[in-house]
């Protein structure tokens, strides 16, 4: 069954932009079988996941293009970079826009072949799991604070509860697992890291040993929705700083794990430099940790961080699913207060608390107020250009209705998302 997938119309959009176009993303979140359905009758259809294609690609890329003309789909293009050259080639030559769609999972190893290569030739998209638009069938739309925006979104999402959002953050964003109800979990999710550490990680020069880079992604899977401290993730798995922060960096590169920086200015002087890491599929950090079942999930220690990680990464994907670069920021500062999310559009600061509870009282945006310097720059003695202004707030959690706090701030029930 094939699950309607938000991003369609930017991968079209970026097809008659450019005449490479590049799926990337984690495996097994759909780049195929999008491609696949999007794809006119006449595009052909090859795999380099086939050894004996993949022996035609590497040993003589020249015939493989006069076998495979495009308009053609390549899946796992990273196979076989040696192909790069001679799709630069040939869209130089024809000039079109949209003849050779690529996928790739390996992207620490794949992006700088594709941006030495096809530099100005191709568009990339970051495909990710499904989004809970595309898993309950409504419209997906980049997260923004706005009331009159988060008014309409009522009109077209259902409330859920406690039970029905940790059911859906314990069971995570893979396509399969909506596809076919019939796929166990821990089957599927077994199977996952088994490919991933086996077909991804093997090849790494940097990762000697498959199991520790199992134990590191486990660690990782537990500081979800903390700000990343290299020292601290060594120290779990016995290794050294530079070793956890080049295995950290493949997390992020494969799509596994994004880091989101924190804010700051000329202003605010007082703002950590770490930034704030998110494990982006909540089931498979489950599956890391071994929490069974939702019930046990959400009545655990880490109940809050993975509802803060599910939020951050429907947010995240909200901005991917459109073509636009995730605008969002953490606050964090020596003091130890903290803004959760923090978007930044259009001069504005526009700040986000995420609290799993039905009634988060005012308390939950009392540190909103640390970013109201950045409204008087002069008053700092910095150049009024950097002036930057606050727009509304959101507190995201488990209330039933979306409600005003203040005049700048809302309570945003976590289904309108």
């Amino acid at each position: 069954m094939y699950i309607k997938r938000a991003i369609e119309e930017t991968v079209i959009q970026v097809s008659h932009m450019f005449p490479v176009m590049l799926v990337t993303g984690p495996r097994q979140v759909g780049k195929t079988t999008l491609l696949k359905q999007l794809a006119e009758e006449n595009r052909k259809y090859v795999t380099l996941d086939d050894p004996d294609v993949r022996y035609l690609a590497k040993r003589d890329p020249a015939l493989f293009m006069q076998r495979y003309t495009p308009p053609v789909l390549i899946d796992e293009i990273q196979y076989a970079t040696e192909l790069l050259p001679y799709i630069k080639m040939s869209v130089d030559d024809s000039g079109r826009k949209g003849d050779f769609w690529i996928t790739g999972s390996q992207v620490f190893r794949l992006m700088q072949n594709v941006s030495e290569s096809l530099a100005g030739r191709v568009g990339i998209i970051n495909l990710l799991g499904l989004s809970d638009a595309e898993i309950y069938g409504y419209e997906s739309e980049p997260f923004t604070t706005d009331s009159e925006r988060l008014m309409q979104r009522l009109e077209i999402t259902k409330e859920r509860g406690l039970n029905e959002v940790y059911a859906r953050i314990f069971r995570g964003s893979m396509p399969e697992l909506y596809a076919n109800e019939s796929m166990d979990w821990e089957t599927y999710y077994r199977s996952y890291v088994d490919t991933y550490l086996q077909r991804d990680i093997r090849d790494l020069a940097q990762v000697a040993d498959e199991m520790d880079f199992y134990r590191f992604m486990t660690v990782v899977a537990a500081h979800t929705a903390r700000p990343v401290v290299y020292e601290e993730l060594a120290n779990e798995v016995g290794m050294s700083a530079p070793t956890a922060k080049k295995w950290l960096s493949i997390l992020v590169s494969s799509h596994i794990v994004a880091l989101v920086q924190p804010y700051s200015n000329n202003i605010l002087k007082r703002v950590v430099k770490m930034p704030l890491m998110h494990f982006l599929d909540t089931g498979l950090a489950a599956y890391l940790l071994k929490w069974g079942n939702p019930e046990a999930l959400e009545k655990g220690a880490m109940s809050g961080a993975f509802f803060e990680s599910y939020i951050f990464s429907e947010i995240y994907k909200s901005y991917l699913n459109a073509g636009k670069e995730p605008p969002i920021f953490y606050y964090r500062d020596k003091e130890q207060k903290e803004i959760d999310l923090i978007l930044y559009q259009d001069g504005t600061l526009f700040p986000i608390e995420i609290k799993k509870t039905a009634s988060p009282g005012k308390a939950a945006i009392k540190n909103f107020r640390v970013l109201n310097p950045v409204q008087e720059p002069e008053r700092f003695g910095v150049v009024n250009e950097l002036k930057t202004e606050i727009g509304q707030g959101s507190v995201i959690c488990m209330a039933r209705e979306l409600l005003p706090i203040d005049e700048k701030n809302w309570y945003v029930p976590v289904w309108i998302l």
